[in-house]
């Protein structure tokens, strides 16, 4: 609780917990069944390739945060993925006509959602 409460000072914040809630909405609205893993040669758009480097490179980062018990770092450092993020949704369309194409950026949202609900569901925070 502390953690998501010292989140909710970050200028980051509100824009996170919006494109949080954003990815959760598609993710519910798909029924797609996800890749295990993001594939980087099926990434076209700068902004997307941007964000699914930050999400791995943060996912590795982050594990002895999460294994400590440090969430209120966690989050801290998940914040820095506003403006990847912002960038992503500004600039690349998800439910894409190509299955494969849809199917990788899908995954690649479910990836970001699982580093934040490590912590806590931002979206809530709306």
């Amino acid at each position: 609780m502390k953690a998501v409460s010292h989140f909710r000072t970050l200028d980051a914040a509100a824009a996170l917990a919006a494109a949080n809630k954003r990815v959760s909405n598609i993710l519910a609205k798909s029924d797609e069944v996800l890749s295990d893993r993001v594939n980087a040669s099926t990434l076209k758009e700068p902004e997307e390739i941007k964000l699914a480097m930050q999400v791995v490179v943060l996912r590795d980062k982050l594990e002895p945060y999460f294994a400590e018990g440090r969430y209120q770092d966690a989050l801290v450092e998940l914040a820095e993925l506003r403006e990847p993020v912002d960038a992503f949704f500004d600039k690349v369309m998800v439910m894409v006509d190509d299955k494969e194409l849809r199917i990788n950026r899908l995954t690649m949202l479910e990836k970001l959602r699982e580093l934040f609900l490590r912590v806590a569901d931002i979206s809530l925070l709306q």
